[in-house]
């Protein structure tokens, strides 16, 4: 009975449609899957009823990129309410100003490239699906130069053209974390911390940055996660047990996007019976 509670879709940067998604967790066995594409909530119905057509059991969620001081930090959130105003306001807010950021990203690229705004937001495309809710974000940008042969992959792309601090490279605007948990938790959802020790991160959550965000509401951490450092992680695991966090695990997938592959890692059915039980909507 296990779950992958980190799925990503073309409703954001995956390259599976919500129900290709469903057919590849039955294929592999999982209980249940929970997708958490970034700041929308569009792939919720199609991944909800494909899931039931397969005897799969659906957890709603969703990835908020937000800001933790100096660095920028993953949250998930999940079963809150679909419709809480302020919550879809935020997310509205969140999702244009993606598509400005890729706007004037394309329009960087273009002094170097053949980057054309109309081919990434064809509609046969991942990139042209997520426009439809405009969750835009580099790995479009990415698939987009990697189909213009300059680039092998999204990850060579990210590590050169649109690395931050280079030429190309547009900040995006995000939440604050403290502000992201207290919206979430507004919205009857429970807040998680995304893998908070990263490889690709310059350096991991501090220990004592957690329990001043558990102060917060902050309901668990994403402990068991491909891209978690062990040697990182291990203390972070240590304190967020010793906090009553929950300890999730979950692959990220991105299908094709990324490396990590479904299932890769985790959650018991024990973890999502204490999210439900958390959340204040019937998640």
């Amino acid at each position: 009975m296990r779950y992958d509670l980190h799925t990503h879709s073309t409703c954001s940067d995956g390259t599976t449609t919500p129900t290709e998604l469903a057919e590849e967790a039955h294929a592999i066995g999982l209980a249940g899957f929970s997708l958490t594409d970034h700041d929308t909530t569009e792939g919720w119905d199609e991944a909800r009823e494909a899931a039931r057509a397969r005897g799969l059991d659906f957890l709603p969620g969703m990835e908020l990129t937000t800001t933790h001081g100096w660095r920028s930090a993953h949250l998930l959130a999940y079963g809150f309410d679909v419709a809480n105003v302020e919550l879809q306001g935020r997310l509205e807010m969140l999702r244009e100003a993606r598509r400005e950021r890729a706007h004037e990203m394309v329009r960087r690229l273009r002094a170097d490239f053949d980057a054309d705004w109309d081919a990434l937001l064809d509609g046969d495309s991942a990139a042209g699906a997520a426009a439809a809710t405009a969750s835009l974000g580099r790995p479009h940008l990415a698939d987009l130069l990697v189909a213009g042969g300059y680039f092998r992959d999204r990850s060579h792309a990210f590590e050169t053209a649109l690395s931050p601090g280079g030429p190309y490279y547009v900040p995006t605007e995000t939440l604050s974390t403290s502000e992201a948990i207290e919206l979430v938790i507004a919205a009857g959802g429970v807040p998680v911390l995304a893998h908070p020790a990263a490889q690709r991160m310059r350096s991991p959550f501090a220990v004592e940055e957690l329990a001043p965000l558990a102060n917060l509401g902050l309901a668990g951490v994403e402990t068991e996660h491909p891209e978690n450092r062990p040697e990182w992680i291990a203390p972070l695991r240590d304190e967020a047990v010793r906090l009553g966090l929950l300890t999730t695990g979950a692959s990220d997938y991105h299908g094709a996007g990324k490396p990590n592959r479904l299932g890769q890692c985790t959650s018991p059915i024990e973890t999502v019976e204490r999210i439900r039980a958390a959340a204040h909507t019937k998640a």
